[in-house]
């Protein structure tokens, strides 16, 4: 606990407050961890949009007859 004391006293009002990750990124901890959320669910959209692709092309389309394997 002592550590947290010093830690306090150092940074003084500020502490407890939002902290930027980096001093010269315009970002907070909690703008970042939403930037991860988003992204995250961006890749695993694209994930999900490109499995499906695959299954239309290669099981529905050739069974529905939109094109034929030559």
């Amino acid at each position: 606990m002592g550590e947290a004391k010093r830690r306090k006293q150092q940074i003084g009002e500020d502490y407890g407050q939002e902290a930027r990750i980096v001093s010269w990124l315009p970002f907070t901890t909690s703008q970042a961890a939403k930037f991860v959320k988003i992204t995250t669910t961006g890749a695993w959209t694209g994930i999900t949009l490109l499995a499906l692709l695959w299954i239309a092309v290669r099981f529905i389309g050739p069974a529905a007859g939109w094109w034929t394997a030559q």
